[in-house]
This record gives C-alpha cells, sequence and structure tokens, in this order.
C-alpha cells in the first residue's frame, strides 16, 4: 500500500478507538442517571402514597360519618378518663 493510504488507514482507526472509548463513558454515564431516576422515581410513588393517606384522612374528616366517627371517639374517650380519674380517687 502506498503511504497516503496508510494514513487514511490510521486516521480511520484512531477515529474509530476515539468514538469507542466515547461510546463507552457515555454507556457507564448513562447507567449512572438510570440508577438515579430509579431512586427518584421509588421516592415519587412514596409521596404519592402519602398523599393518598392524607387525602383519604381528610376525606374520612370531611364526610359526616367520619366527623360523627371522631368526636363519639373523643368523646368516649374523654367519659373513659373521667371514669378511671373517678376509680383512682375512690381508691
Amino acid at each position: 500500500m502506498e503511504t497516503p493510504a496508510w494514513i487514511l488507514v490510521f486516521i480511520l482507526a484512531i477515529t474509530l478507538f476515539l468514538f469507542l472509548l466515547v461510546g463507552i463513558i457515555l454507556l457507564v454515564k448513562l447507567i449512572g442517571v438510570t440508577k438515579e431516576a430509579k431512586k427518584i422515581m421509588l421516592q415519587g410513588q412514596n409521596i404519592a402514597e402519602k398523599a393518598d393517606d392524607i387525602a383519604d384522612n381528610v376525606r374520612d374528616m370531611t364526610t359526616v360519618g367520619g366527623l360523627v366517627k371522631y368526636f363519639t371517639e373523643n368523646y368516649l374517650d374523654k367519659a373513659e378518663k373521667k371514669k378511671r380519674k373517678k376509680s383512682k380517687k375512690e381508691d
């Protein structure tokens, strides 16, 4: 082969080698980014579940049945505490 052909082969080999190195580096970075995206996705799911729980609590507190349940539980707790205090005083 002549000298210009060897020069072209050498330039192509270097270009392909650099392309391979850049591809490997980008692949490693992409794997890291996907791991971080997975972490963010899991945190988002946890936040969504907590928001759903909060919405359920708010819905329970704003419905008539939820309000009645809340007030009866609080009233029964207060009445129970009074009974306990009376029984302690008697002892």
